[in-house]
């Protein structure tokens, strides 16, 4: 993402785009008044004085939040165009239809960006809390079991069976605690509550190498504020 650095972090609206940036990227998303320009996989390599590229993920300690989630949602549309060039259905070029759809030109088909919805749980036993590290974890932290819904399964249902495939214990009393946009690159992530029912941990699907209970005082590195893993975390240390 480009940002205008010359009074702070700030994104490039509607016409403030800059001809450098137009002359030179051949595809680039942009709404106005509000939304922020984003280049696809291109990128200049020397950019004038007062702009930086920026990736979405580092823009969120830079922008206020109501930016950043600008932000994300730019990045979403362009990723929906730049992996829908073609109809699914009989291979004609597709043309934006709408500012978040588009048709195809020969058969009229039209699509939508389509989220992959995921759950994420923080699950209580007593005054702990389980918290586990997934083997492709970049970083030296713990967060929460997580997991894509499935067809044909709740939200509910979901938590229960990530939580068992991925550390074998079973949970009950599952409550809502918020979502949050996630777009890396086209997510909704769905937070939970739960409370431990029963069961030894044992890392049964090999996605994690980690998973412990933790009480507050003795927590291993957790994550960023960015993630709904860290809202929920933080939720449960605010209720002591």
């Amino acid at each position: 993402m480009l940002l205008r650095t010359a009074e702070g972090h700030d994104i490039l609206r509607g016409k403030e785009i800059p001809t450098f940036v137009t002359d030179a990227l051949p595809h680039l998303f942009i709404e106005t008044p509000d939304m922020v320009a984003y280049a696809s996989s291109t990128t200049l390599e020397e950019l004038p004085e007062g702009y930086e590229w920026v990736g979405l993920r580092e823009s969120y300690h830079l922008l206020p939040e109501a930016l950043y989630l600008q932000a994300g949602k730019a990045s979403e549309i362009l990723y929906f165009d730049t992996h829908h060039r073609h109809c699914g259905l009989c291979g004609a070029p597709m043309r934006w239809n709408t500012p978040i759809s588009k048709c195809c030109t020969a058969c009229g088909e039209e699509i939508w960006p389509q989220l992959s919805t995921a759950i994420i749980v923080l699950v209580h036993r007593g005054d702990e809390a389980l918290l586990v590290r997934a083997k492709n974890f970049r970083r030296n932290y713990y967060g929460l079991v997580a997991g894509f819904v499935e067809t044909g399964e709740s939200l509910e249902e979901c938590v229960q069976r990530e939580v068992y495939e991925e550390t074998g214990i079973t949970i009950n009393n599952i409550r809502y605690h918020g979502s949050q946009p996630w777009p890396y690159p086209m997510g909704l992530m769905v937070g939970f509550h739960a409370d431990y029912l029963e069961g030894d941990v044992n890392l049964l699907d090999g996605e994690l190498s980690e998973a412990a209970f933790f009480s507050r005082d003795h927590l291993p590195p957790i994550p960023e504020k960015l993630s709904m893993a860290r809202r929920l975390i933080d939720s449960w240390i605010e209720q002591e």
